[in-house]
């Protein structure tokens, strides 16, 4: 299909053993989507399901010319399927929701009509004000993870969880994301530049299949925020971080080193069996191992961003100037 025939909006659901909840997403995105005016496409990456969903999309797809499925060869997580759906999307407008029916897809007409009216915002993420989940299991966990990826990333949401969310493709065309990093996008996206807002959307409480999430998950998601928390800070200044630890080993090391040296040859005393000169040695060479992952960091940054070609920065339009 040439660039002219590409939809305005892509609309995108990763999909894992939802095999029952499949025919009532396309109905229902079908009878929201048909009755505005933008041209649209809904893009379903079945995540290595084993209940049939595949077949269920490879059936629905014979009728429906504006639904395309993909089909990961194994379970390779939510991420990777939204990652996929991203690859694959056409739309200047990417909608992300999830394949169980809890979100709503009656949201999607009245956020993208919120974004065409906010030209500076390029991404809105959805808040489930009245989350229909069970409050042990699922919301406390949430709203606890929620506050601390806010504080940890600087940009404050009340649900980072939320799938539905819409992105301008500028938005997010350079970032790529694979383990639990789905719930980061705005996060990441934030440190493009991109601009978030959120907006309240409809919860409805699962029906249909078995949910996949647990409270394990929360311990996978604060594992990742380790890792997005150095990402935003430190990708182009490893040294910042590595030699910031190193030095802070490395010098007291070097006191006390000098200090035993001292002992040894200015006061004669035996040194050998003291345990400050096996501490002593153990920080001064903690602190140069450091010091060197600092040094391995940034060239791994030039290797990244030099030869390869990848853009440390990234430009937009200047604003607009009256006449």
């Amino acid at each position: 299909m040439s660039p002219d025939d590409a939809p305005a909006i892509s609309i995108l659901a990763p999909i894992y053993n939802e095999r029952d909840n499949l025919p009532d997403l396309l109905a229902r995105v079908e009878a929201v989507m048909s009755s505005q005016p933008r041209t649209w496409e809904l893009i379903c990456v079945d995540d290595g399901s084993r209940d049939g969903s595949d077949r269920i999309m490879a059936e629905l797809a014979t009728t429906r010319p504006w639904f395309r499925p993909f089909y990961l060869r194994r379970n390779y997580g939510q991420s990777t399927a939204m990652q996929a759906g991203f690859d694959a999307a056409r739309g200047e407008v990417l909608v992300t929701i999830d394949g169980d029916m809890q979100n709503d897809p009656g949201d999607i007409p009245r956020l993208l009509d919120m974004l065409d009216e906010r030209p500076e915002v390029d991404i809105i993420s959805g808040w489930r004000k009245n989350r229909q989940d069970k409050t042990v299991s699922r919301k406390i966990p949430s709203m606890i993870a929620n506050r601390l990826i806010s504080q940890v990333t600087g940009v404050r949401l009340h649900d980072y969880g939320c799938s539905l969310k819409l992105y301008r493709r500028s938005a997010v065309e350079h970032v790529k994301i694979y383990g639990e990093l789905h719930r980061f996008i705005p996060a990441l996206a934030h440190e493009y530049g991109a601009k978030v807002m959120e907006a309240e959307v409809n919860h409805f409480p699962r029906v249909k299949g078995q949910s996949k999430y647990g409270i394990d998950r929360t311990l996978r998601v604060l594992l990742d925020l380790m890792w997005v928390k150095f990402l935003l800070r430190f990708l182009h200044r490893p040294m910042h971080a590595f030699g910031g630890i190193g030095a802070a080993l490395f010098f007291p090391g070097v006191a006390i080193l000098a200090y035993m040296a001292f002992i040894k040859f200015g006061l004669g005393a035996s040194i050998g069996g003291r345990p400050l000169l096996l501490m002593g040695f153990m920080l001064t060479l903690m602190g140069t191992n450091f010091i060197g992952l600092g040094i391995l960091g940034e060239m791994l940054t030039r290797i990244w961003h030099e030869p390869g070609g990848k853009a440390q920065y990234l430009l937009r339009e200047g604003p607009p100037v009256k006449p």
